[in-house]
């Protein structure tokens, strides 16, 4: 079967040599396994890591091996399609691994594991041996990296490489800094992306290269969508008011068409959500590289309480598809382009960056309490 992964904090770009009928998603509770039937039908299949938040998930591309990063659990690993895992922690000294990427050299595959706190690990052995990175503790200002959620601990978020230069690699700290890597890791330097339109703390979520023009990327933020046309030197603010998507996460580029992006989050941020117990999840694209936005329908319900938390783009020859997993436990899946969607499940445990779920859940309870004074009072 051809199988690839969904998770908040993972690889987000696959590539397979057809349509994939296997899907392993990560979420509050374990990794879930969904097959695709004679009949086209998605079942689960499996679960496994039962009882761990798992917050990544990466299949290195040579050997298939399977990583899930863990809410202090730190590291497992499956060399068989994830029907087992045993722990991957020789050199990890953190327990929290937040986000996994990997990189395809000359010498092989290069792993890399981003932790909360925000420290940066790396491997060339497929995850036997782990060495940190020191540099990225040594970057101005590092000390007063944090994140708005108890423990306050600043994460590594997100982990890119140039295409045309793997030694180059971008790494977002949430919340803290957007850093870029010229030599593989050992050096870093901040990127300033926030102009005075912004208003709270850096805190960048994903760098996505634009396949068609390497020196162009594009930046998902708590506050929204910018881009560079000189590798992170430069920046302009895209979001408006009718991308409709305040809070974005995933972020992918059409493959095939120029100037075709996808991106995926929710209207308000999750401070609201703790208020409201909604978060207004949308997945919007742009035909014209950004300058303007239209919702994505086809199949997508109109409007989605929960948050889109994880978006994974997978590319085979003539065709590209799209895996989409919420805070609520739906996954919908697209193999036109985006084109029209179908809910493959519903009711599975959490999709979900960090307490993003909570927070829903918070809103959730605080409305039905509202919901049930006012019913009690109606009585009276």
């Amino acid at each position: 079967m051809a199988s690839v992964c969904l998770s908040p904090n993972g690889l987000e770009k696959w590539s397979a040599a057809q349509p994939p009928d296997a899907l392993l998603i990560a979420t509050v509770d374990g990794v879930v396994r969904l097959e695709q039937d004679s009949a086209s039908r998605w079942r689960i299949a499996a679960c496994a890591l039962a009882g761990l938040y798992i917050s990544s998930l990466l299949r290195e591309p040579h050997g298939g091996v399977l990583f899930a990063g863990v809410h202090g659990e730190g590291l497992y690993r499956s060399f068989d399609e994830g029907r087992t895992w045993g722990p991957a922690m020789v050199g990890l000294r953190h327990a929290h691994v937040f986000c996994l990427a990997c990189v395809d050299g000359t010498a092989g595959v290069t792993l890399y594991a981003g932790t909360e706190p925000a420290y940066l690990y790396r491997s060339c052995d497929l995850g036997g041996t782990w060495q940190e990175l020191p540099a990225l503790r040594h970057v101005e200002g590092h000390d007063r990296w944090s994140f708005p959620a108890p423990p306050h601990l600043a994460h590594v978020k997100h982990i890119a490489f140039d295409p045309r230069d793997i030694r180059r690699m971008f790494v977002g700290i949430e919340q803290g800094a957007l850093l870029r890597s010229d030599d593989g890791g050992e050096s870093f330097r901040e990127l300033q992306f926030q102009d005075r339109t912004f208003r709270r703390n850096n805190d960048p979520h994903r760098i996505v290269f634009n396949p068609r023009q390497p020196t162009e990327v594009a930046l998902v933020s708590g506050e929204g969508l910018s881009r560079s046309q000189d590798r992170g030197e430069t920046w302009e603010r895209l979001t408006t008011p009718a991308m409709r998507i305040g809070y974005p996460d995933g972020c992918c580029y059409s493959p095939e068409q120029h100037g075709v992006l996808f991106v995926a989050g929710s209207g308000s941020t999750p401070d609201e959500w703790r208020r409201t117990g909604d978060a207004a999840g949308a997945l919007a694209c742009s035909r014209d590289n950004g300058c303007t936005w239209s919702p994505v329908r086809g199949g997508l319900p109109r409007r989605l309480a929960g948050n889109i938390e994880a978006l994974s783009l997978v590319i085979w020859p003539r065709g590209f598809g799209f895996f989409a997993g919420t805070t609520d436990g739906d996954i919908f899946h697209t193999r036109d382009k985006g084109q029209s969607w179908t809910r493959i499940a519903a009711g599975l445990p959490p999709v979900s960056k960090c307490v993003h779920h909570h927070n829903l859940d918070e809103g959730r309870a605080r409305a039905e309490q509202v919901w049930m004074a006012g019913l009690q009072a109606m009585r009276i």
